[in-house]
């Protein structure tokens, strides 16, 4: 991976990376690979004595299991006939992709379509998060659905979330009776051969007001943040705020109430429901996402399906997969949001050393905190 754009002056070092990537392999419900992959992203170049030095920063990932994969992927032609995988799995990308790229075999589609390639994006996650929090940004998740089972309404509230729990937890959920329930939801689904979707949120605090723009459809930052979270793989759904919850409400009840505190010198609302954003521009108030996973394609007892070169009906393709990835997609979550707001903070403030990102960042808001007449 290729990360440009960062500042000069950042610290960051092997350790901080490996962290997320961690967190992105636990969770209740992975399957078989998590016993393979043990990712850890090596800086080659970009950083110098442990801090940034504004050039691109370019990591890297070792597939551990890539020898059990050099012939069936190999880049020049190999001897002997490689087994094609021709069984599509209904809810992957194998048809689509097959038909789009004139493949008789699907592995080509499988392998790049694969969620493998988000160890890549939770590494540049934490280069983005890593620059975000010198500027006060915090960027976490938790789970709010596994299936049937749902954390009560009060847990969707940012303000009252216990986070060290969330990490504790195998669904990173932050609250135990919802917890079990996930648990035994998982458990059910893997005895039945099944897989199990959900719902994670992702929250930003310390964004300050500004970040994105109303004058352009793709400079809006709620668009932004949808396009980042809808390209992780099984992701159906994606909600700022309230987001669908909103359209059921009247005006009078959707809106946040703006008012001024004089004490503290800053804007701040009354609710939250926007999502921290409005007019495609943060308000101040955390970034809340919700998004929707579907269960993932591969099953323990395959669908019915059919063959790619001969059309016959048989049934889809099992290969080694996991029951349920909503705990891991928070942490992918997460990277998404980091990256989007560190290239919307970068656009904001500007800046080739963190020296200067900093100040200008300091002088917005010592600009935003000026005195205000209570006239």
């Amino acid at each position: 991976m290729i990360v440009e754009g960062v500042p000069a002056g950042l610290p960051l070092d092997e350790d901080y990376i490996a962290n997320d990537l961690k967190r992105r392999q636990a969770g209740y419900g992975r399957g078989g690979r998590m016993q393979i992959e043990d990712d850890r992203a090596e800086i080659i170049s970009g950083v110098r004595h442990g801090l940034t030095m504004g050039s691109p920063i370019a990591l890297l990932i070792r597939n551990r299991d890539w020898e059990n994969w050099k012939d069936i992927m190999s880049v020049e032609p190999v001897e002997g006939d490689v087994e094609p995988v021709t069984r599509l799995r209904p809810g992957h990308a194998d048809l689509a992709g097959a038909v789009k790229y004139g493949f008789d075999d699907i592995r080509p589609v499988l392998e790049r379509a694969s969620a493998r390639e988000t160890a890549a994006r939770v590494a540049v996650g934490a280069v983005a998060r890593r620059l975000i929090d010198r500027l006060g940004i915090d960027v976490r998740s938790h789970t709010l659905v596994i299936g049937e089972a749902k954390v009560k309404e009060a847990h969707h509230r940012t303000d009252k979330i216990d986070w060290a729990r969330v990490e504790r937890s195998p669904v990173r959920c932050a609250e135990a009776a919802a917890e079990k329930e996930m648990l035994a939801a998982i458990d059910r689904a893997k005895e039945a051969g099944d897989t199990l979707g959900g719902v994670f949120q992702a929250v930003a605090a310390g964004v300050p007001i500004g970040l994105g723009s109303h004058v352009q459809w793709d400079r809006r930052l709620d668009g932004r943040i949808g396009q980042a979270m809808m390209s992780i793989n099984a992701v159906k759904g994606v909600s700022i705020g309230e987001g669908f919850a909103a359209a059921r409400l009247a005006g009078s009840e959707a809106h946040d109430i703006i008012e001024y505190d004089h004490d503290k010198k800053q804007w701040k609302h009354q609710t939250n429901r926007a999502g921290g954003i409005t007019g495609g521009i943060t308000n101040g108030e955390p970034v809340t996402v919700r998004v929707a996973l579907k269960p993932i394609p591969t099953l323990g007892k395959p669908l019915p399906s059919a063959d790619l070169r001969t059309g016959g009906a048989g049934r889809a393709l099992v290969e080694r997969a996991d029951v349920c990835v909503v705990p891991a997609a928070g942490v992918i979550g997460e990277a998404m949001l980091a990256i989007v707001l560190a290239e919307a903070s970068l656009e904001k403030f500007g800046g080739d050393s963190m020296k200067e990102t900093l100040r200008n960042y300091k002088g917005y808001r010592a600009a935003m905190t000026k005195k205000r007449s209570n006239g």
